[in-house]
């Protein structure tokens, strides 16, 4: 009689407890069908096979081998151990990365209120109000009930934001003359009006509008005297070219008084970005030149123009970023180009990491379909939410929230780089990007230790798209001077852009003054930031 109570061997296999011979244990589960557990059972044979050897192999460099070489079938082994070990510290390191770019948990948020219908925003205070008066027609103009004219006794007013056309005008300057009539003595006549040649027939807000349609808007001498003979003026183009070259020249004084602003500020900022120059001695008559912007603590941009792309100057009087920075002493943020690496090796300079540039690498392995790089990510996505979070706060509260909410991810973020870059091929884009990392680490969490030095050198890029958009509408400058007048027209654009200022009352005060002539100890009083605090009417906000 059998006993019904006894554990078959299918409920034996469903309980994982099937024991035998491993050949008769094949045969029986190929001759019922069961696939998947012989799958199972084949894996499990080599993943103890694979253990057992690798023990062996161990055991046998214990024991005394007196030859340092080792099989082919023995490093196989290790590596094959290192490979898996290696997974679980990456999986590690990939869930500390995760947990320290993780964002707060937010509280739950109060339901929202009924959703207001649009207000419409009133037209700024500061537009000039002019009166249009709209008069009822005159067939309604009568009473329906007696018949006779109605009298005005108010108007509804609508505020209506309209544009008045630009207009050429002739301003007629009429100086006054001053005679003494009893004795007939010298004549006293007014100066002249403002002008930015003496001799010339432009006035100052037209010149100073040239310039900044040209090199802040981007639009060719050309389309501007197409925009001007619309309006009934018909300038030469050889007048349009002499204004522009006569009004940057003028500016060149505070030119040079900028450079030496941003040499001695707290902190300088600088990066590269190409001008072609047309040169007929260059092989193909177009040469790629350089324009080097660098800012001073935020307020005073500066761009030097070269005629190679080189660290240094290649032609009389010109800068490149090696001799600039050799006048440089402090701290100092750029991208990490060979072009600065002789110049960091100076102790009084202060290399200042652009995390821009490093995440840049991390964008482009992700774009390469390379998904491990999304951690790193999300890490700096982190970091630029707090820096959003500290914007408003003072250097020193910035400091310690740094100190305490960045610290732990960019420590995490260069641990994670470390544990990748030795696995991945050196070429690799998630390889160059953890080399970047760990390579310039440094310098890249020194904005953790000061809250007025920027996370990244974004400012300086985003004034780089004023040349960029000049490139893709001129295609190049005529001439080597043609490029130095351009850098100086960037820069004091590029500050007025920085400080929100407006730079066509600005240009058109400071040009005829120039023109007159300053002295030295008066150039700072002529400097964006100094003449704005003396026209705060010329303020506008900061502009991309």
């Amino acid at each position: 009689m059998s006993d019904t109570n006894a554990p078959t061997q299918e409920s034996k296999e469903r309980a994982g407890e099937a024991r035998g011979p491993v050949l008769e244990m094949l045969r029986d589960l190929l001759t019922r069908g069961r696939n998947e557990q012989v799958i199972k059972l084949v894996a499990q044979l080599l993943s103890r096979n694979s253990e057992l050897e690798l023990r062996l192999a161990k055991r046998r460099l214990q024991a005394g081998n007196e030859s340092e070489g080792i099989s082919s079938e023995q490093l196989d082994l290790f590596l094959q151990a290192l490979k898996d070990e290696a997974n679980e510290q990456l999986q590690q390191a990939n869930e500390k990365l995760k947990d320290a770019a993780k964002p707060p948990e937010k509280p739950a948020a109060p339901p929202k209120p009924p959703k207001q219908p649009a207000l419409r925003r009133p037209p700024p205070d500061n537009l000039r109000r002019v009166e249009n008066l709209i008069a009822v027609p005159d067939d309604e103009r009568p009473c329906p009930v007696c018949g006779k004219d109605r009298k005005c006794i108010g108007h509804d007013v609508t505020q209506i934001i309209e544009l008045i056309p630009a207009e050429i005008i002739v301003r007629l300057d009429m100086r006054e003359l001053l005679a003494c009539t009893p004795c007939e003595g010298e004549l006293e006549r007014a100066p002249l009006g403002d002008k930015v040649i003496s001799g010339g027939i432009y006035g100052s807000t037209l010149v100073a509008s040239m310039i900044v349609k040209k090199y802040d808007h981007g639009m060719p001498l050309h389309r501007q005297r197409e925009e001007l003979l619309r309006m009934g003026l018909d300038m030469p183009s050889a007048s349009a070219s002499d204004q522009i070259q006569w009004g940057t020249d003028l500016l060149r004084p505070l030119w040079h008084e900028a450079q030496q602003q941003v040499l001695h500020a707290k902190l300088m900022q600088l990066d590269s970005t190409s001008l072609p120059v047309r040169d007929k001695e260059h092989g193909f008559g177009i040469q790629l030149g350089s324009l080097c912007a660098y800012i001073g603590d935020g307020e005073v941009a500066v761009y030097l123009y070269a005629s190679t792309g080189k660290k240094n100057g290649q032609r009389f009087g010109e800068l490149g970023p090696e001799d600039f920075l050799a006048m440089r002493k402090g701290n100092t943020m750029a991208d990490a180009s060979n072009a600065f690496d002789q110049s960091f090796l100076r102790p009084e300079l202060t290399e200042i990491g652009c995390n821009t540039h490093a995440r840049r690498g991390f964008i482009k392995a992700i774009e390469s379909k390379d998904t491990r790089a999304a951690i790193p990510i999300a890490a700096y996505k982190r970091l630029y939410d707090i820096e959003k979070e500290a914007a408003t706060l003072s250097d020193e509260e910035r400091t310690i929230v740094r100190g305490e909410k960045s610290r732990p991810i960019c420590e995490e973020l260069l641990s994670w780089c470390r544990l990748y870059s030795p696995l991945e091929p050196p070429k690799m884009p998630l390889a160059r990007a953890c080399g970047y990392v760990i390579n310039h680490h440094v310098a890249l969490m020194r904005f953790l230790d000061d809250g007025s030095i920027p996370i990244d050198n974004s400012l300086v890029e985003r004034l780089h798209r004023r040349p960029a958009i000049g490139r893709l509408n001129f295609l190049f400058v005529g001439s080597h001077a043609g490029g130095e007048r351009a850098a100086i027209a960037y820069s004091t654009l590029g500050t007025c852009r920085l400080i929100g200022l407006n730079p066509v009352p600005y240009l058109s005060d400071v040009l005829p003054r120039l023109a007159r002539g300053v002295e030295l100890d008066e150039i700072a009083a002529l400097m964006p930031k100094a003449w704005k605090l003396a026209h705060p009417a010329a303020a506008m906000p900061p502009l991309a």
